[in-house]
């Protein structure tokens, strides 16, 4: 049974979703904000304010390591292609998780940064330009500075420039290098095969909202849930979290990118809307037993969809 703190988080945040017009839930406005409304929207901006706060940090980090510097001709278009992607929630959950698991926010920034690359490298070999991939509109997915040539490579090399990253994090003052090759695992397999890959296979399949829905939601778990469960469990197991912990923080990141790949696929239906609920209960309810602000933080990430906005369809 879920202790008291954790009942008062979920009902907070559920109402935080009533003060959100930007919200993509199938909930109506209150037109009349009580005070406790009121307060929540404060805790609505407050949450934002962190999770922006966390990409700042990685942005950070991201500049730093892939500086435009000789050779030119590998680092300027890397260097592009790592911000021209769209943000992924998924980096922001592995600083935030190992945040609350007790760790420091710069135990995980690497790890994040290479998270958003990885992310950064699939994006740019499935927005490729010339490809034959349908698109909703003639807008192009990103700016095509470069050839598909010179993209497709450079996303080959930053997959690689990525697992670098995460290896020279080890230093010789590193207590547990173990963690991080145990990162490196994880990362891989939700990357590779078991996770994005599949998911772009897949999504061949998915035609629009008329397809089955089986195959959409097997698209969105693979190719948002994964990384996002790999991206929570990554950060619990930098922090040094417990065995229980990493488990619950892996599904909990596996139900909301489900959850965030669902909403990005604008499918209104009422199977959909009724699985997006049942995702974001089996998210907050990961998140019993937990303690501490970043409890409450983790759950606006379910709870406010406007959270997610940023985050574009792959």
């Amino acid at each position: 049974m879920a202790n008291y703190h954790s009942i008062y988080l979920h009902n907070t945040i559920k109402m935080s979703i009533y003060v959100n017009t930007k919200s993509s839930f199938p909930f109506k406005t209150r037109s009349n904000l009580s005070r406790s409304s009121r307060a929540c929207t404060a805790v609505v901006a407050q949450n934002h304010s962190y999770w922006a706060a966390i990409e700042a940090d990685i942005d950070t980090y991201l500049k730093k390591s892939i500086a435009i510097r000789s050779p030119e001709t590998v680092f300027e278009p890397m260097h592009h292609l790592t911000f021209a992607a769209p943000r992924t929630a998924a980096s922001a959950i592995c600083v935030a998780a190992c945040e609350l698991v007790g760790g420091e926010r710069s135990q995980a920034i690497a790890t994040a940064s290479a998270i958003h690359i990885m992310h950064a490298a699939a994006y740019a070999h499935e927005h490729l330009p010339l490809t034959d991939r349908p698109r909703p509109n003639s807008k192009p997915a990103i700016q095509h500075k470069y050839g598909p040539n010179i993209e497709l490579l450079t996303g080959d090399g930053m997959a690689s420039f990525g697992f670098e990253l995460l290896a020279g994090s080890i230093r010789s003052d590193h207590p547990n290098p173990e963690r991080i090759l145990r990162v490196i695992i994880e990362i891989s397999r939700a990357s590779g095969s078991e996770g994005i890959i599949d998911g772009f296979y897949r999504e061949k399949e998915i035609v629009d909202q008329h397809s089955r829905f089986d195959f959409i939601e097997y698209l969105c778990r693979k190719k948002y849930g994964e990384m996002h469960a790999c991206a929570a469990a990554s950060g619990a197991i930098l922090a040094g979290g417990a065995e229980e912990e990493i488990q619950k923080l892996r599904n909990f990141g596996h139900y909301a990118g489900t959850l965030i790949g669902l909403l990005h696929k604008k499918i209104d239906t009422p199977q959909i809307q009724n699985v997006i609920g049942k995702l974001k209960d089996l998210a907050l309810k990961e998140l019993e037993g937990f303690h501490g602000k970043n409890v409450e933080l983790l759950c606006s990430l379910v709870a406010d969809a406007s959270l997610c906005e940023a985050e574009l369809e792959v």
